[in-house]
C-alpha cells in the first residue's frame, strides 16, 4: 500500500491523545491522560447555548465571528491587559486554540522562516510550524534544580534561538503540560529580544483563568511595553468554563497582525457554530460566577493527585495552574530497567488500568521527556480516588 501522508507529517502519526484515549477505552482504565473534564461547565451556558438556538440565527456567522462575542472578548482583553481594542478589526473567532495558532502562523510566515517555541511543548505549537513548511527553532524549559525551584530557561539559549530568519516566537503560559506561570521577568526577557529582532510573539494563554497562586498572577506578553504592536494573543473557552467540546477560541491583534490571522482562518473553517458564540458571549459576560467554583475543584483535585503520586514513589514538578501534573517515574524501575515513558505509560494502563500521557511527545528533543508522566488532574474528587485505588497497585506492575 502506498504511502500517501506528506513526508513533513509522517513522523508525527495519530496524535498520542487520540492514542491513549482509545487504550484507556479498551482497558477500561481511569483516565488521566487526555485534558478535558469529566464533568460539564456551568448550567446558565448550557442554557445559554439553547436559547440561541431559538433566537438567533443557525446559519453561517460572520467570518471573524458574531459581534456579540466579539465585543465581549474585546472589553475582556482591555478589562485584563489595560490595552485597546476594536472588536471589528483585532478580534477573529476561531475552532478553538487549535485553529487559531496554525491559523496565525501560516497567515503570518513563509516557508523557511524561523519560528522559535519552548519545549516541553503542546503538540500543536510544533505541527503549525511544520504545518507552514517553517523551520522550528527549540529552546528548552529546564526541570526544576537546586538553583531553581520551577521550570526555568537559559536566557543565553534564548537569545541564541534568535537570528536574521526569525519570523515569531510562540510563548505559552500558563504552560501546557509543566503549568509553569511564566514571570513578568522572564516575559520581559522575550519581548527585549523580540523588539530588538523585529519578530511577532505569538501567545497561547488557554489557561490564563486557571492559575492557583496568587503570588504567581498570569501576564499576556502583550501587555508589556512595546509589545501590543507585535504579539497575537490567543486564547479558548474550553478550559475557563470546561466546556472543550465546544472548540471556540480567538485571537486578538493589533488590525495588520489580525488581517494576516484571518487571511489563513477563513480558508480553514471560515466561520464557527453561530448559537456557541452567543452562549461563549454570555459565559464571558458572566464568568466569575463560573471560575471560583472550578478552581476550587482543580486544586483539591490537584492536591489529592499530588499528594499519592508522591506517596508512591513518584517524583512530581508543583503545577501552579492548569490541569496537568509532570511525575517522574523512574523511582519506581527496577535496577538496570531502562526509562521509557511510552513502555512504563502502557503498563499503568494494563496492569494498574490508569492512563497518562508519555511525555517525550511534548519534546523535540525525545529524551528529555523520557523519564516523566503528564497526569491529568481536570477530573472530579472520585475520579481522581479511584485512579489512586488503582495506582496502589503500582508495586506489583
Amino acid at each position: 500500500m502506498p504511502e500517501f501522508i506528506t513526508p513533513r507529517l509522517r513522523p508525527f502519526g495519530t496524535n498520542i491523545f487520540t492514542t491513549m484515549s482509545r487504550l484507556a477505552a479498551q482497558h477500561d482504565a481511569v483516565n488521566l491522560s487526555q485534558g478535558f473534564p469529566d464533568f460539564d461547565g456551568p448550567v446558565f451556558i448550557k442554557d445559554a447555548a439553547r436559547d440561541a438556538l431559538y433566537a438567533h440565527s443557525n446559519q453561517y456567522a460572520p467570518m471573524p465571528g458574531v459581534p456579540a462575542l466579539r465585543r465581549a472578548l474585546a472589553e475582556r482583553f482591555t478589562r485584563d491587559t489595560g490595552l485597546p481594542c476594536d472588536a471589528d478589526t483585532m478580534v477573529t473567532v476561531t475552532c478553538g486554540c487549535t485553529e487559531a495558532l496554525p491559523a496565525t502562523v501560516l497567515g503570518l510566515c513563509e516557508p523557511g522562516d524561523e519560528v522559535i517555541f519552548f519545549q516541553p511543548y503542546f503538540d500543536i505549537h510544533k505541527t503549525s510550524v511544520i504545518l507552514a513548511n517553517c523551520a522550528p527553532k527549540v529552546v528548552t524549559l529546564r526541570r526544576p534544580d537546586a538553583s531553581h525551584p520551577e521550570f526555568w530557561f537559559d536566557e543565553a539559549e534564548l537569545r541564541g534561538a534568535f537570528t536574521p530568519r526569525t519570523r515569531a516566537i510562540v510563548v505559552n503560559t500558563p504552560h501546557n503540560p509543566t503549568g509553569k506561570v511564566f514571570t513578568r521577568a522572564e516575559l520581559q526577557q522575550i519581548a527585549d529580544l523580540c523588539i530588538r529582532h523585529n519578530v511577532t510573539a505569538i501567545t497561547d494563554e488557554v489557561y490564563e483563568r486557571l492559575v492557583y497562586e496568587p503570588s504567581r498572577p498570569h501576564v499576556s506578553l502583550a501587555s508589556l511595553p512595546g509589545m501590543a504592536e507585535r504579539t497575537v494573543t490567543l486564547s479558548s473557552m474550553g478550559k475557563t468554563f470546561s466546556l472543550t467540546g465546544w472548540k471556540i477560541g480567538w485571537a486578538i491583534a493589533p488590525a495588520p497582525l489580525t488581517a494576516a490571522v484571518r487571511a489563513a482562518h477563513q480558508f480553514m473553517t471560515f466561520s464557527i457554530a453561530t448559537p456557541l458564540q452567543y452562549a461563549a458571549a454570555a459565559a464571558i459576560e458572566r464568568e466569575q460566577e463560573a471560575l471560583g467554583p472550578l478552581r476550587e475543584l482543580l486544586v483539591n483535585s490537584r492536591d489529592l493527585l499530588n499528594a499519592a503520586l508522591t506517596r508512591l514513589g513518584f517524583r512530581t514538578e508543583p503545577a501552579p495552574s492548569g490541569y496537568f501534573i509532570l511525575a517522574d517515574y523512574t523511582p519506581l524501575l527496577k535496577a538496570g530497567e531502562p526509562a521509557d515513558d511510552t513502555a512504563f505509560s502502557r503498563r499503568l494502563i494494563e496492569r494498574c488500568r490508569v492512563a497518562a500521557i508519555p511525555a517525550s511527545v511534548f519534546y523535540h528533543d525525545a529524551e528529555l521527556g523520557r523519564p516523566l508522566l503528564r497526569f491529568a488532574f481536570c477530573k472530579k474528587a472520585d475520579t481522581i480516588r479511584e485512579a489512586i485505588r488503582r495506582l496502589e497497585t503500582i508495586s506489583g506492575a
